[in-house]
């Protein structure tokens, strides 16, 4: 799916939630999609515009400049259904950590055993969130419909995270075998 697809369905999706302003769009993408997803104002606004523009939201003035609001109007909701159906298309991966750890004879053991610990740590602190933003997920009444669905994607990053560590741990052992083979 290209990149302003992506834009115009992650737009579509906050947006069928609930009507908001163009910073909220971008707000709610940033603080409940933000794990998974990220989009910047410069993506934001000029797929507003053009969605505007096609008819699948419509735009209600607010009372100030700057505060109107967009919502979905019914081909807006059915182009939603149709992107949401449409298989994603992987990105290519780029993960800077692989790349050093696959030269990483290089670097060698200890340099290496550095960023796996970073990468663990990482991971623990990402799992912490998760496990915050799944509390607060089950406590939301607001919108109960949504509920199951986001703690599948809470839980996608949940395990996500669990992996990682387990990896890192089975990496560093890796590494410790390494040391007496490694000579600069």
């Amino acid at each position: 799916m290209a990149r302003v697809k992506q834009t115009e369905l992650a737009v579509l999706c906050v947006l069928g939630v609930q009507p908001m302003t163009g910073y909220a769009v971008r707000a709610a993408i940033r603080e409940q999609l933000g794990f998974f997803w990220s989009e910047s104002f410069g993506q934001i606004y000029p797929a507003l515009a053009e969605l505007e523009r096609t008819g699948l939201v419509e735009r209600h003035e607010g009372t100030r400049a700057g505060s109107s609001t967009y919502s979905l109007t019914s081909d807006g909701r059915a182009r939603l259904v149709q992107l949401l159906k449409e298989p994603d298309a992987p990105a290519p991966r780029r993960d800077g950590l692989m790349l050093r750890l696959f030269f990483g004879r290089v670097l060698g053991p200890d340099a290496c055993r550095e960023l796996v610990e970073r990468a663990r740590d990482s991971a623990r602190q990402q799992l912490a969130v998760y496990e915050g933003v799944r509390a607060s997920v089950e406590a939301e009444t607001t919108f109960p419909e949504h509920q199951a669905y986001w703690l599948i994607t809470i839980s996608a990053g949940e395990h996500t995270a669990r992996a990682a560590i387990d990896w890192a741990e089975e990496t560093l052992a890796s590494l410790d075998g390494q040391r007496e083979r490694y000579v600069r």
